[in-house]
């Protein structure tokens, strides 16, 4: 266990190390390694359940996603593509999380208008800090939404059921939405900053090693 997230921790400061002397390729290959390493710590607690299975599968779309995000650099003329792709299957990680930990939510209805109107009020602030094309909007309306969702469901398990799993599956889900908070300032803001890169995967990769460490905790 200790050794996957060594082994994440030391991938992800490489990569960022790379990426930032632009050097895409070994950069790509390092995220990419990074990221496994979140997919085999949820897979090494070798939990047979349909949370503990959905949850595994979401990190490996997270890890798909992650390759696909640095791809655009390599693949500079298909660069916008490959960002909506890559975008589109952390969106599919992200509900693939949200189905993992719905049956343990009580009140489902609430968590969505709940979720609907922070996304609402989220997204509203966003706008006024970033300049971004439509389609970029429209996709970052939804995946925002499938996030602060989630959030809003992992903190109504965390009060109604608590567990540490709750628990850590919250903790998780704070730090991944407040991570692509940083990501969508930095991409589509004024001014690119190396900070806000570094905040951005520090956070990242802390939501994501949570959430596979809440594979341990399922009764």
């Amino acid at each position: 266990m200790y050794l996957y997230i060594i082994l994440c921790i030391c991938f992800a400061a490489a990569f960022i190390y790379f990426e930032h002397q632009e050097k895409y390729v070994p950069a790509v290959v390092l995220k990419g390694l990074a990221s496994l390493c979140f997919v085999l710590l949820g897979k090494s607690f070798n939990n047979d359940s349909q949370t503990g299975k959905l949850i595994v599968l979401g990190l490996l779309l997270g890890c798909i996603a992650d390759i696909l995000l640095n791809l655009r650099f390599v693949f500079e003329k298909k660069g916008k593509i490959i960002f909506l792709v890559g975008i589109l299957v952390f969106l599919s990680g992200h509900i693939v999380y949200l189905c993992a930990i719905l049956p343990y939510t009580k009140n489902v209805l609430l968590c969505v208008v709940a979720g609907v109107v922070l996304t609402a009020l989220l997204m509203k602030w966003i706008f006024t800090k970033i300049t971004a094309q439509k389609a970029f909007k429209i996709f970052g309306i939804v995946y925002i939404g499938a996030i602060v969702l989630f959030n809003v469901v992992a903190f109504s398990n965390m009060l109604t059921a608590p567990s540490t799993f709750a628990y850590y599956i919250f903790c998780g889900a704070v730090f991944f939405l407040i991570s692509d908070i940083v990501l969508i300032l930095n991409t589509f803001g004024s001014e690119s900053k190396f900070s806000l890169r570094i905040t951005n995967l520090s956070l990242y990769y802390i939501g994501q090693l949570l959430i596979a460490l809440s594979i341990r905790f399922i009764k």
